[in-house]
């Protein structure tokens, strides 16, 4: 008899100045805990089911937020009219992986459309879900995983779409493969009821997407991209199809682009 995979729900935990760590509220900008700046630079560890970030010495990664962020923006009213149930949420976890082939080239996968939170949106895989979403079959010795950064995540994503309901911090990770990108292709087998396309990017793409300049409410400048990418669209039976789209909807996510160049800062 199959038994029921027991969840255990990680939250995020903040200290400063070596005090005991405490949990985040869903209101408050985590980012901001750390420094008036977009972006600090915090230790990190996980520890009885809690994700802690810190401040001080040792190794420390990025942590940054958009700037637009909901909770730097947020007034007390604001904060105040979020129901109870959604801010005794906390802060979760996500971690998300940048699956770098042997060629160079890593896998951004779009969230399918009948999903709750960011649908349509192209992101790195989520790393739980990086074999039940692709069907990528990873050895364990074929990888070497690195925290790259993290990214504070809120939905929606702006004041101006709605109070917020969702707020993470995503950890991105990197993961090496020995396979070309090509060569992983062969194995995708994504999940439809979760992903509805996948593209692999070369620096050069992920230069462009970088680069590109986000408007006020989401529109995108273009700036020395290429016109059209090549991607592998997901129909709702898990078919697969060659397409091709303006790059310009690879440029739409701004943990997305902050994910690519901590990726390309590694090359």
């Amino acid at each position: 008899m199959e038994t029921a995979r027991q969840v255990h729900k990680v939250l995020v935990h903040l200290s400063r100045d070596n005090a005991a760590p405490q949990c985040a509220r869903f209101v408050q900008s985590v980012t901001g805990h750390f420094s008036s700046q977009a972006e600090a630079r915090v230790g990190c560890y996980l520890d009885n089911n809690r994700f802690v970030l810190c401040g001080g010495a040792g190794k420390l990664v990025p942590l940054k937020r958009p700037a637009f962020c909901p909770f730097k923006h947020l007034s007390v009213t604001q904060a105040a009219a979020i129901p109870l149930e959604v801010q005794n949420r906390g802060v979760d976890v996500g971690v998300a992986v940048l699956l770098q082939s042997a060629n160079q080239r890593v896998l951004l996968t779009r969230r399918a459309a009948g999903l709750r939170i960011f649908p349509g949106v192209w992101v790195p895989p989520g790393c739980r879900e990086l074999n039940e979403e692709t069907g990528l079959k990873l050895e364990l010795d074929d990888i070497c995983p690195q925290i790259l950064g993290l990214w504070e995540s809120v939905y929606p994503p702006r004041l101006s779409r709605g109070s917020p309901v969702r707020h993470h911090i995503v950890t991105y990770m990197l993961l090496h493969s020995p396979h070309t990108h090509t060569q992983l292709q062969v194995g995708l087998r994504p999940d439809p009821a979760e992903v509805s396309g996948c593209v692999w990017v070369d620096r050069d793409l992920a230069r462009a997407i970088v680069s590109s300049v986000e408007g006020e409410e989401g529109e995108v400048c273009l700036q020395q991209l290429p016109p059209t990418v090549s991607v592998t669209e997901v129909s709702t039976d898990g078919g697969l199809r060659d397409s091709v789209l303006p790059v310009s909807v690879l440029c739409n996510s701004t943990g997305t682009k902050f994910a690519l160049e901590l990726w390309l800062n590694t090359l």
